[in-house]
């Protein structure tokens, strides 16, 4: 039990030194994987939520590529780099969500 504590400890300070370090620039790829998987492992406990975020993590992404009509919008948007990228991201997480 304390070395799983000392591993998530040690995991939080890493991603909060990251994520003060970028000072405002979007998420890596692993760091929205790793609160995806945080939020669906819900209220799982030990082991059990080992195993989830094992899998969860190792799980390849479902919707990996960008839809057209994502990059459409951005293309009519005319944003490019960073504006781009985000704006098609939110863009696909939308779209899942309407399928739910």
């Amino acid at each position: 039990m304390k070395k799983l504590l000392a591993v998530l400890a040690m995991g939080l300070t890493l991603s909060f030194g990251v994520a003060h370090a970028a000072d405002g620039d979007a998420k890596t790829k692993q760091q929205s994987k790793m609160g995806t998987c945080n939020t669906e492992a819900g209220d799982k406990k030990g082991d059990e939520r080992k195993a989830f975020m094992k899998s969860c993590l190792s799980a390849k992404p479902v919707a990996a590529a960008p839809s057209a009509a994502c990059e459409k919008a951005a293309a009519d948007k005319k944003l490019a780099g960073a504006a781009k990228n985000s704006n098609i991201k939110k863009c696909m997480a939308d779209e899942m969500a309407a399928k739910k």
